[in-house]
């Protein structure tokens, strides 16, 4: 009988944070053994701890402080640099569980703009679905998120206060593969403020979706607004000459 694979030794580094965050062991603003404490611990190298804390580093769990060492993140979700996914896989990945509420759903003619982003025909069906989304029961954003149910069909039986948005449509073999990804500040209106238990103008930052499936049609438009005190956005830039 074939055995199943050996995770990589890094990974116990990462797991032995991830479960302290999720298990409450550890909070935000704790330091984390130095490096050879966790060698030893661990029975691993050196070379290993440091994956594992890149990549500890890299889901936004810790925080490296040079000369400081390094110390649990402030509870925000963090988007992995260069990476899609969706709202149930980052709050995965931090050992959160994800969960939504759902405000609206419901199919409705598209628009001309609609027609002409998704490429349909105007009056066709367009899934318009509307959530809060909570981590641990904490309110972290709220998502208007667009849908050409032509695409995914499935998308009108689904039962999105349990089912991840992304896991339906590659369901339906639409799952995207890339996306066009702009964040920007502003003030939170009345609704959302009060969705998100914030005040009205506090800040919040706004992210615009546009992804597209394999062979490189629109699948989804959706603007998410985040607290900003729950959400941080990550990028890899590249100087180019």
């Amino acid at each position: 009988m074939p055995h199943a694979p050996t995770a990589p030794l890094y990974r116990r580094v990462y797991r032995l944070v991830a479960d302290g965050v999720a298990e409450g062991r550890l909070q935000p603003g704790d330091r984390l053994p130095a490096e050879r404490t966790l060698c030893t611990e661990l029975g691993v190298s050196r070379a290993t701890v440091r994956r594992g804390l890149a990549e500890l580093v890299e889901d936004g769990l810790i925080e490296a402080a040079a000369g400081r060492g390094s110390f649990i993140a402030g509870a925000r979700l963090t988007e992995p640099p260069n990476a899609l996914l969706s709202f149930t896989e980052l709050g995965a990945k931090r050992g959160l569980v994800a969960t939504a509420r759902v405000i609206s759903a419901d199919v409705q003619p598209a628009t001309l703009d609609e027609a002409d982003a998704f490429g349909v025909a105007p009056g066709s069906d367009v899934l318009h679905l509307r959530r809060l989304r909570l981590l641990d029961g904490l309110p972290v954003a709220v998502d208007d998120t667009r849908v050409p149910v032509s695409r995914a069909p499935g998308v009108v039986h689904a039962d999105f206060a349990r089912d991840s948005l992304y896991a339906v449509l590659e369901h339906e073999g639409a799952g995207p593969v890339r996306a066009d990804y702009t964040v920007e500040a502003t003030g939170a209106d009345a609704a959302q403020a009060a969705l998100l238990d914030l005040a009205p103008g506090t800040p919040v930052l706004v992210a615009t979706t546009c992804a597209h499936t394999r062979d490189e049609r629109l699948i989804e438009l959706s603007t998410t607004t985040y607290r900003g005190d729950r959400y941080r956005f990550r990028a890899t830039l590249a100087r180019r000459r």
